[in-house]
């Protein structure tokens, strides 16, 4: 095996780079891939350079995440940003194939830093140290990875499809305990509202307004905070990760929330954000919190308000001319029809709902799991191969 640093290895070619805007972008668009920091984001009429490279992104790149690739072999046109470097590898010592393997390996804590983003320059891409066999030792290795890492990813797609399929029937089974309850005989009548459809004959009609009263309570700065999912309804803010939207220091105009208070994102509420309260704490000012008013189950309800067809219902009655600015007012909200079972039938439905959920979300998680394991092999495998721990000759 050989050890050099990239830059021994490689022609830098980061010069020819040229970021554009969205609003940039579509003046130019075309055919050409319009490379970001790890993949395509658009696409343009022009190319910058047109010949077989290795992409690395430079910043914005999931470098910490193992089963994430951040090189990648690009052959044809192409217009690279900013985020993405640009190597053309020196043949007679590293194929492309190769490089970007090894490249998806390394250990990237060593090479990178960055105070709001992970940042790779083009030093310390140079920097890094690479272990490579002669060009023949190469090309059956990469034979090796091409074969078994195309027969774990398809394995993983079709996993995927899988939770895709699990994701689809959970949203129907959910649809149809709401809106026609668990009794497969029940009587049916026409709802005389066109999106509704057919009810059962023993539940009542109402309106949102009989059920909910909004409700705006200051004062509360030391509660925890509370923030509105699609996924999930109302959680804990703090729970999770991938929320962008900072919390202020000033919590004082933030809106105190009730276990069974209904929580709506007015601005997404056409995806179904929003959702019954399973705990105390306090909101965003640009959410709507309502107050429990009529006689309903709070399990029901919050399925009800978050199932088929609701948010495209919501996303007729929003106003706004873009997508982003749609919202969905608490007067309109409250006005729309509701049909109810009784009471004891409504926990029965969510009853149902709880026990399915369970059986889909746990076939969910197996299946996650099991996918998390051949993502674990594939890096496995990559890094053992590039590295010569194992001799991919024979089985190339």
């Amino acid at each position: 095996m050989n050890n050099a640093r990239l830059r021994w290895l490689t022609e830098n070619l980061d010069y020819l780079r040229i970021p554009l805007n969205a609003v940039e972008r579509e003046h130019v668009s075309g055919s050409v891939p319009y490379w970001g920091a790890n993949k395509i984001v658009d696409y343009v009429d022009t190319a910058l350079l047109d010949e077989k490279v290795v992409l690395i992104g430079e910043d914005g790149a999931p470098f910490y995440d193992p089963f994430k690739d951040v090189a990648f072999v690009s052959e044809g046109p192409i217009w690279p940003n900013n985020h993405i470097h640009v190597l053309r590898p020196d043949t007679s010592k590293i194929s492309h194939e190769f490089l970007a393997y090894y490249l998806n390996q390394v250990d990237y804590s060593l090479y990178t830093n960055g105070s709001t983003r992970d940042k790779l320059t083009q030093f310390q891409l140079g920097s890094i140290v690479v272990r490579f066999p002669d060009v023949a030792h190469q090309a059956q290795i990469t034979r090796f990875l091409d074969r078994e890492t195309a027969r774990i990813d398809g394995l993983i797609e079709k996993k995927a499809r899988f939770i895709a399929l699990l994701n689809e029937k959970e949203k129907a089974k959910i649809s149809h305990l709401v809106r026609v309850g668990v009794d497969p005989d029940a009587k049916m009548i026409d709802a005389g509202v066109e999106w509704r459809g057919k009810v059962p004959t023993h539940w009542t009609r109402g309106r949102m307004k009989n059920h909910f009263r909004p409700q705006k309570r200051l004062g509360y700065e030391t509660l925890t905070v509370l923030s509105v999912y699609r996924e999930y309804g109302v959680i804990e803010k703090a729970s999770r990760d991938d929320n962008i939207n900072k919390t202020p220091e000033d919590l004082s105009k933030y809106q105190m929330v009730n276990p069974n208070d209904l929580v709506i994102n007015k601005m997404k509420a056409w995806q179904g954000s929003m959702g019954i309260a399973g705990m105390q704490g306090i909101t965003s000012p640009d959410y709507v919190v309502m107050e429990p008013v009529g006689e309903h189950d709070p399990r029901y309800m919050h399925h009800y308000l978050r199932a088929r067809p609701m948010p495209w219902l919501y996303r007729l009655i929003s106003n706004g001319i873009r997508t982003d600015q749609w919202r969905l007012e608490p007067e309109k909200f409250l006005i729309l029809p509701i049909f109810l079972p009784p009471l004891e039938e409504q926990r029965a439905i969510a009853d149902e709902i709880d026990r399915e959920l369970d059986r889909i979300r746990n076939l969910i998680a197996k299946t996650e799991q099991s996918i998390a394991l051949l993502k674990e092999k594939r890096a496995a495998l990559i890094t053992a191969a590039v590295t010569g721990k194992i001799d991919a000759r024979s089985a190339a």
